[in-house]
């Protein structure tokens, strides 16, 4: 119990130290852009009256650091701004399109672990000893391959097979259970080929350990030495690579909801990045920012349980 307590009090400063420095990066986002982010969303051809009728209700006008505190303030109370181009709160617009975001990243991360862990324990029980060697050189060239292919190209190489020429899912949104298919592919079929080589190594690196080979001289059912004793040890670097992963799904979707025009916050940013709407971007680079922190701090937590030593050794 003892090392729990500094446990939790680094993990808290260090996240609150991040969503601090996020904070103030996000906020520091409209005043570091050349010219005036006001002009720059309503035209150049707008009138100066309502040029400036804008930046005063944006508080535009005000000192820096009493923008910084309206801005901190403003986020205590749960508002992000108004968008300048549709006058909608963002904290309305992040809430219509959040959840689309999170269910997309979410079912990627779910059909990753089903792929990558059966995956990387079955090529570990065929390839354990160095035995088949062509088996091993297969599976990790093409993992390296699917790891190293960008997520948005192979949303367009997807929808090019699969909906355009083979026409067997829709080429875009999300009003269909076949609509799910090709975009969840895309965010998931790279880190599943990165977590099954994981997964192999790690248990590769259990299975030649004493407590293993004691569970084999019992002659234990294989199925038991492989998931009673030898996947839950390997588990630590899988669990830490998995929620990294899950972070980097969250910030994948938004190329892919582009490609596949998924009604979520990443289509939602580029829309507001081209159209010069820098208070909806701010609210969409906090939400992903902080959505990253928290799972992170979540897969420490968990790890932490799982295994207590980690705590001891990061102490």
């Amino acid at each position: 119990m003892s090392t729990w307590l500094p446990f939790a009090r680094r993990r808290s400063v260090r996240f609150l130290t991040s969503l601090w420095v996020l904070v103030t990066a996000a906020f520091l986002m409209i005043h570091l852009i050349p010219g005036d982010p006001v002009r720059e969303s309503l035209g150049l051809t707008a009138p100066p009256d309502l040029v400036a009728a804008r930046r005063a209700a944006l508080g535009l006008d005000d000192p820096l650091p009493v923008q910084y505190w309206h801005y901190l303030t403003g986020l205590f109370r749960g508002e992000f701004g108004t968008s300048l181009v549709s006058g909608v709160p963002v904290g309305d617009l992040i809430g219509d399109r959040l959840p689309a975001t999170v269910q997309l990243a979410v079912l990627a991360f779910l059909v990753v672990i089903v792929i990558a862990v059966p995956v990387g324990v079955v090529m570990a029980v065929l390839t354990r000893g160095g035995r088949r060697r062509g088996g091993e050189l297969a599976f990790t060239s093409f993992s390296v391959v699917f790891a190293a292919i960008p997520e948005f190209l192979l949303a367009v190489g997807l929808v090019s097979l699969f909906a355009v020429q083979l026409g067997l899912f829709p080429v875009a949104g999300n009003d269909s259970a076949g609509s799910w298919v090709l975009p969840v592919l895309a965010l998931a079929i790279g880190p599943a080929a990165v977590l099954a080589r994981i997964v192999r190594v790690e248990l590769l690196s259990v299975l030649g350990n004493d407590f293993v080979r004691t569970a084999r001289a019992k002659r234990l059912p294989s199925r038991l030495v492989y998931a009673r004793h030898a996947l839950p040890n390997a588990v630590t670097a899988t669990l830490t690579l998995g929620g990294m992963m899950l972070a980097a799904l969250v910030a994948g979707t938004v190329l892919v909801e582009n490609v596949f025009a998924w009604p979520g916050l990443g289509s939602t940013i580029v829309g507001s990045i081209q159209q010069k709407d820098y208070p909806a971007v701010q609210g969409i680079v906090l939400v992903y920012g902080a959505g990253v922190l928290l799972v992170n701090l979540v897969v420490d937590v968990v790890l932490a349980l799982l295994d207590p030593r980690s705590t001891i050794r990061e102490a």
